[in-house]
This record gives C-alpha cells, sequence and structure tokens, in this order.
C-alpha cells in the first residue's frame, strides 16, 4: 500500500508539474502577424461585430456590412487580398484578436486606456458619443434622474462603463450580451432607458417610432482598429492606411454612406492610449 500511495504521490507531483508548464504555454498570446505573412495566408481575417449596425452587422442575406466592414475591405484590398469576417460579441473582441482567431479587429473599438494595456490601437477613423436614451415622455435632465429608472447595457462596452459610472448609488442596471441584446430589451419594455451610442435611436426608431431619444450625453470616444501588443509592422500599415484614406476621400465617402455627417477633426493624441507599437 505504501509503495503505491508512493508511487500516485510521484505520479501527481510529475502530473502537476506539466500541468504548471503547460498553463502558461496554453495563457500566451498568439504570436504576432505581419503584412507580409498575411499576404502569404491569401487572407485578411477581420474580427467585426454583427449585430451593431451602422458599424458591423450581417445583412438578411449573410453578408457582413456596415461601416467597419467597408473599412476592413479597403484596408484588404491595400494589402492585395481578401477579407474574412467573423462576427463577434462585445465581450469577445479582445480574446479573439490576443489568441489568433482574427489578425485585426474593426468592431467598433473604443479607444479607452484599460483596453490599450491589452491590444494595440491605431489612429483614430471614426468618432461616436456614448448616450443614454429614454423616453421622450419622462424627465431625465441629470445623472441623478437615472436613479427613477431601469436601465439596460450591453454588457462590458464604454457603455456599460459610462453608466455605471454615472447612475447614482442603487440605480437597477441590467446588463446584456451584446448590443441588440440591450436594444431589444428595451423596446421590449424590460427596461425603461438605455445606455448606447449615438446610433442606437436609429434602431430603436424603427421599433417603436416617435417613443424614445437621448437624454444624456456621457463620453465623447474615438474608434481604432487593432491588433496585438508588439505587432510593428501590422500597426505601421494600419496607420499608413488611415492616413491614406483621410487624405484621399475614400473615407468621407464611407462617412456619407453610414453617419452622413463629415469626417470628424481627430486628435493626434490620446492621453493613456498609443497609436504606434512600441
Amino acid at each position: 500500500m505504501k509503495k503505491l500511495l508512493n508511487g500516485l504521490t510521484k505520479r501527481s507531483v510529475l502530473l502537476a508539474g506539466l500541468a504548471a508548464i503547460s498553463l502558461p504555454a496554453m495563457l500566451q498570446p498568439s504570436q504576432a502577424i505581419t503584412p507580409a505573412e498575411i499576404k502569404a495566408k491569401g487572407k485578411l481575417v477581420v474580427g467585426i461585430q454583427g449585430d451593431n449596425p451602422p458599424w458591423g452587422f450581417v445583412t438578411s442575406g449573410g453578408k457582413q456590412d456596415g461601416l467597419d466592414a467597408d473599412i476592413a475591405t479597403l484596408f484588404g484590398k491595400e494589402l492585395g487580398v481578401p477579407v474574412e469576417f467573423v462576427p463577434l460579441e462585445v465581450n469577445n473582441r479582445i480574446p479573439a484578436l490576443t489568441t489568433g482567431r482574427v489578425d485585426v479587429l474593426f468592431a467598433t473599438m473604443a479607444m479607452l486606456p484599460e483596453r490599450a494595456k491589452a491590444v494595440q490601437f491605431s489612429k483614430p477613423y471614426v468618432a461616436n458619443t456614448i448616450v443614454l436614451i429614454g423616453p421622450k415622455s419622462a424627465q431625465i435632465r441629470t445623472n441623478a434622474d437615472m436613479a427613477k429608472f431601469t436601465i439596460g447595457v450591453a454588457k462590458g462596452a464604454a457603455q456599460d462603463t459610462q453608466v455605471t459610472k454615472n447612475a447614482p448609488e442603487g440605480t437597477t442596471i441590467r446588463r446584456y450580451d451584446g448590443d441588440a441584446p440591450s436594444i431589444q430589451a428595451l423596446v421590449s419594455g424590460q427596461v425603461q432607458a438605455l445606455g448606447g451610442n449615438i446610433f442606437y435611436i436609429q434602431r430603436i426608431e424603427q421599433a417603436r417610432p416617435g417613443e424614445f431619444e437621448n437624454k444624456l450625453e456621457f463620453q465623447n470616444l474615438y474608434n481604432g482598429a487593432c491588433t496585438r501588443l508588439g505587432e510593428k509592422e501590422l500597426n505601421a500599415a494600419l496607420n499608413t492606411f488611415i492616413d491614406k484614406i483621410k487624405a484621399n476621400g475614400e473615407l468621407q465617402k464611407i462617412y456619407d454612406k453610414w453617419m452622413k455627417v463629415p469626417v470628424h477633426k481627430f486628435p493626434d493624441s490620446i492621453e493613456g492610449i498609443p497609436f504606434t507599437a512600441s
């Protein structure tokens, strides 16, 4: 019996040691990829949102469409390869990139300092505003007024952060797995108000026209494309591409199609968010 126990103990120690060795390898981020390697494999794999028009959505015909899709397709042409889209939810955008499931994110990625610790942002290519949406009949003029309402948000998104930060203590906040479920929660009456962006109202109008409006503005944000940390060549290629479409009018054409406003004036820097890989 003692001999058997000693054998089991040694085996357990060996297995534990192997697990300890293999675990860091399992947790390591994917190796960096270069533009040349993307060209060699013959496609650019892009992570994008699949349910968040006008940024990224799948049409009834199964085609990925939207502002981010158009820009990503142009970047693929710049590299000389077709684009393969991988629709993602808010919470799995960064994991899909860091584990190598996708090569780059064009996925409504608001440029936030905490995200910049996990991914490398490009220069900004589009702007957005995080807002609170509520009934036109409701008195919501200050953050304090939010306490009277049950508020929905997409879990882990910028609107989740801003509603949580600005709502008074005790406010009921319900978190949903993505933009579409949170919008559906509002139009179906599960929540009374919604944290979102300035383009949510277009989708809400389709379901319940004339009932809702943007009530409060929390934060102006810029979106960037994302690569893995340390991917200098791919980051440089993205920044060159973004400068090019700003200068040649291609970005304005995409703005005209999806946003119907002039291209924003973008900042040269954002605190805590480097645009260039180190």
